[in-house]
């Protein structure tokens, strides 16, 4: 009974990708009227999620399907014995990585040489300041609290965005203040923090290299090489 369970959806499975291979992937549609059609659609969209976040889109379905069936099929004997299959994964992944690397370097430049001409210009500005590290910032409001140490645990309220104006995180959306230690974030949040005084409202202008470089946070709207802007409100340190 397992097998043929195991077996049926294998073949419904394959079938699924040989309607698509025939259509190209991308446009088929799914057929779902009960909940073995709504499992074997998850089994099949998972798959293609989990090669897909690895930057994998130029998948051969023909081969991908004869793979899977003999696979599911206990009689069946892989073309490809297991070493080699092991081997030559690995060895693509390591090519991918390269390729990924290399595509992240360039649009870092891009994003820095643009970054850089954001922040000689913004530093015209009369009321921004900057910090022998490159870190810029604007005092909205000044308050008249105590002001942290790296060490320390802030409350804050805070939104972030890129040069473009497109917000990318925002407690303010969340309803509720953000409460985290100093030194475990960005070195220009880091920084920039120990500037204010509770109940400070700044603004900062933060360089790639004070963010997060060449890696920002995986499914972001953050770039490579991004100038990232915060406004930040210090509520509190938490003891």
């Amino acid at each position: 009974m397992k097998n043929y369970v195991f077996k049926l959806i294998a073949i419904t499975f394959a079938a699924a990708l040989i309607t698509a291979c025939g259509n190209s992937y991308e446009s088929a549609s799914p057929n779902i009227s009960d909940r073995n059609d709504s499992l074997h659609y998850s089994f099949g969209y998972l798959q293609g999620a989990n090669l897909a976040n690895q930057g994998i889109d130029d998948v051969d379905m023909n081969n991908y399907v004869a793979g899977f069936m003999t696979a599911m099929d206990e009689e069946d004997s892989s073309a490809i014995n297991d070493d080699d299959m092991q081997a030559l994964i690995q060895s693509y992944f390591q090519e991918l990585q390269m390729r990924q690397m290399e595509d992240q370097a360039a649009e870092a430049d891009v994003n820095i040489e643009q970054g850089q001409a954001f922040l000689e210009e913004n530093l015209q500005n009369s009321d921004v300041n900057e910090t022998e590290s490159g870190l810029q910032y604007r005092v909205i409001e000044e308050g008249d609290g105590p002001k942290p140490e790296a060490t320390d645990q802030v409350q804050v309220h805070y939104e972030g965005s890129l040069i473009t104006d497109e917000v990318f995180d925002s407690s303010y959306e969340r309803g509720e203040p953000v409460t985290f230690p100093l030194n475990q974030v960005i070195p220009g949040w880091t920084e920039g923090v120990q500037l204010m005084s509770v109940g400070s409202k700044y603004q900062f202008f933060i360089p790639a290299d004070l963010a997060y470089g060449n890696n920002p946070p995986q499914g972001s709207i953050i770039k490579p090489g991004s100038v990232l802007i915060f406004e930040v409100e210090l509520l509190d340190i938490v003891e």
